[in-house]
């Protein structure tokens, strides 16, 4: 398992915490815990599948994300703590925007009462999560703001099915919608029209092809959720391409980005919003790691 993983050790008590069903706190504190033939079984088949291996997140079915533990399989990336920078923005924006514009309808209506009804969607916000993958970033944003509206897309089906049962889990699913699309859902089909979103997030593809056949995570987890292309740009490209005409006025758009892509999608982001206000952020490890733009 060691070839697979930089904390054997660690994996072996989580798996033994998940066959017992008790944290891994309680597991430490109880070295003289006993296990049920059938727990034994159930452990042995774990360990055999960490040491073929099989990621823990997929061994375990199940991974947390920004405080909330998702159900992942095979078919979807597993999310990292480096993406919580994402949602973390991206809720901090969210929640003064919609104080914002309840502000601003409060003062309308205050002035003419008759139009309260009218001035109800100043309170709303739509987004959309591109490269939904487990449905975690969409799913946080609608777990920690009320009554926001995001559209979550992949192009993998399989993974929206995934995403689907993630929303349904913490009771969102009402209030996330899913696409099995390439980018943004089509306007004809699905009637999303031009300029419809306040915010768009996405954790698309960045690692370039040839970096990604040479790194652990190649065969592991879904390539098509990893494989950005010669230079890790291409979706990315596409993306910013398309963003203009999707991006409402006074809107943002969150895109994570490979450590070493900064400089580059810089540059892109320049390109396709030329009178935008445009940030580069670091994660806690101090790398280039988020690109905010904002209109």
């Amino acid at each position: 398992m060691g070839k697979f993983s930089d904390t054997p050790a660690l994996d072996e008590q989580v798996l033994l915490a998940h066959v017992l069903g008790k944290p891994r706190a309680w597991v430490l504190a109880h070295p003289e815990a006993t296990l049920t033939p059938k727990q034994e079984c159930a452990l042995e088949e774990a360990l055999l599948q960490l040491e073929s291996g099989v990621p823990l997140p997929y061994v375990l079915g199940k991974w947390e994300f920004f405080g909330l533990e998702f159900e992942v399989t095979p078919e979807v990336l597993i999310p990292r703590p480096e993406t919580e920078l994402l949602v973390e923005r991206a809720v901090s924006w969210l929640r003064q925007r919609l104080a914002m514009n309840r502000q601003a309808r409060d003062v309308k209506s205050a002035a003419c009462p008759g139009r309260q009804a009218r001035e109800a969607d100043l309170g709303r916000l739509r987004a959309v999560d591109v490269g939904a993958g487990s449905g975690c970033i969409a799913i946080a944003l609608a777990v920690n703001v009320a009554g926001l509206q995001i559209i979550a897309t992949d192009i993998s089906q399989a993974a929206i099915k995934v995403a689907e049962r993630n929303a349904v889990k913490f009771g969102v699913s009402e209030r996330v919608e899913f696409f099995c699309c390439d980018l943004f859902p089509s306007e004809k089909t699905f009637n999303v029209q031009p300029s419809t979103f306040n915010l768009i997030v996405a954790n698309l593809p960045y690692i370039p092809t040839e970096t990604l056949h040479g790194l652990r995570v190649y065969g592991r987890e879904p390539t098509v959720a990893l494989d950005g292309g010669a230079d890790g740009l291409d979706v990315i490209r596409r993306l910013l391409a398309e963003a203009p005409r999707r991006l409402s006025p006074g809107g943002l758009i969150l895109l994570e980005i490979e450590a070493s892509q900064g400089a580059k999608v810089l540059s892109l982001a320049h390109d396709a919003f030329t009178e935008a206000k445009i940030n580069l952020h670091q994660d806690l490890a101090g790398r280039d790691r988020l690109i905010e733009i904002a209109l």
